[in-house]
């Protein structure tokens, strides 16, 4: 440094040259300071390899399961095609499809002309068979007061007797008519048989109906489930697993469900079996139709340590991972796995409880080499 400030400010120097020297100096300035700092050269770079930081995760062994997802449909528990008892022709519809609907209330109509005269023919049968019984009635009474005075026969008497049952048992069949008839004319009227919502209507006005013929659809507004369909090489396992229901429309909260029916035989079609999940916890949140994700978890019975996949490294010695001490040195440890799940792998053996392992960078690393431990936030 005193070398250039004398060449700088020598007496002969004429300004032209100063400013060359001034150049020249102002170039070999940075490599003289970093020449003068300290820890630079081969002693700084053994510095830095030394406090090389690490990512790590800190081995925890849990039970191990096993998770699967499903797509699954909110659907009721009761579900009930509503159709009319008597045949005819539907005169009013008085529901929409999605509308909420009471115990008792009509739903459909149908014309009513021809069960009116039903009624009246019947009312009328009735009538004649009152008529008829009374004057049988009369016959009998007559006949057994002449048999007392000993003016009839008894043949008389019993033909009376049987006369008057006969009437009776006319006058009861025309009221049973009657009756019928009535309750036909009141089947004209569909109601819903309780509280739900109707999800479907099959008749329109105008149309003629069967008796017993499909009209309208009722889901009763109980019990909600979840309806999914599972392969068949999970359905033996489903019915160990526990559920858990996470709506699409509400991702953050999850319902605790249970199965509750399983299909005996496949679809034809997809060859997967229909399985109905209670949601024992539902609320207003919770529709009928709505999409659901059905998640059924088992446990296998072991333990094992959850790594992210970046952990894992083969150098063709099997899978393994890098394991700091207290001292802050790395060494290679072969561990077992027992499966993989998603971004993450499951160690069955091979590192211990608590033990810190490598979770990145792991390719650029070597045996023996001293880091400093930074602790991973999640993987």
């Amino acid at each position: 440094m005193s070398l250039a400030l004398r060449i700088l400010f020598r007496p002969s120097s004429s300004l032209a040259g100063r400013l060359s020297s001034l150049a020249v100096i102002g170039g070999l300035l940075p490599l003289l300071l970093v020449a003068c700092e300290p820890g630079s050269g081969h002693e700084g770079q053994q510095a830095k390899l030394v406090e090389r930081p690490v990512l790590v995760a800190s081995a925890h062994y849990e039970d191990q399961t096993e998770t699967r997802t499903f797509a699954a449909t909110i659907r009721p528990r009761v579900e009930s095609d509503l159709g009319f008892r008597v045949g005819g022709k539907v005169a009013q519809r008085l529901v929409q499809n999605g509308e909420r609907v009471r115990k008792g209330q009509p739903l459909l109509t149908l014309d009513t002309n021809d069960l009116e005269l039903q009624v009246q023919q019947a009312d009328a049968e009735v009538r004649a068979a009152k008529l008829s019984l009374i004057q049988a009635e009369g016959d009998e009474r007559r006949a057994i007061e002449l048999q007392t005075k000993g003016w009839t026969a008894a043949a008389t008497v019993e033909k009376a007797r049987a006369s008057a049952e006969e009437a009776r048992g006319r006058q009861t069949r025309a009221q049973r008519s009657l009756d019928l008839a009535r309750n036909s004319l009141a089947y004209a009227t569909l109601v819903a048989d309780a509280d739900g919502l109707i999800t479907a209507t099959l008749a329109e006005p105008g149309q003629v109906v069967a008796a017993g013929q499909a009209v309208a659809r009722l889901a009763h507004l109980g019990e909600m489930e979840a309806l999914v369909a599972l392969p068949e090489t999970f359905v033996e396992r489903a019915r160990k697993a526990e559920g858990s229901l996470t709506l699409w429309s509400l991702p953050g909260h999850s319902y605790d469900v249970k199965l509750r029916e399983l299909a005996s035989a496949a679809d034809t079609a997809t060859r997967t079996y229909a399985a109905r999940y209670a949601i024992a916890d539902a609320d207003d949140a919770v529709r009928l139709g709505m999409s659901a994700t059905l998640t059924l978890r088992e446990t296998a019975g072991t333990r094992a340590a959850r790594l992210p996949l970046t952990a894992l490294f083969n150098h063709g010695e099997g899978p393994s991972v890098w394991v700091v001490d207290a001292a802050g040195r790395l060494s290679a440890r072969p561990v077992v796995v027992a499966r993989y799940d998603g971004s993450s792998v499951m160690v069955g053996a091979g590192i211990a409880e608590g033990d810190k392992v490598v979770t990145l960078g792991v390719e650029k690393l070597d045996p023996g080499l001293v880091v400093r431990p930074v602790a991973s936030l999640s993987f």
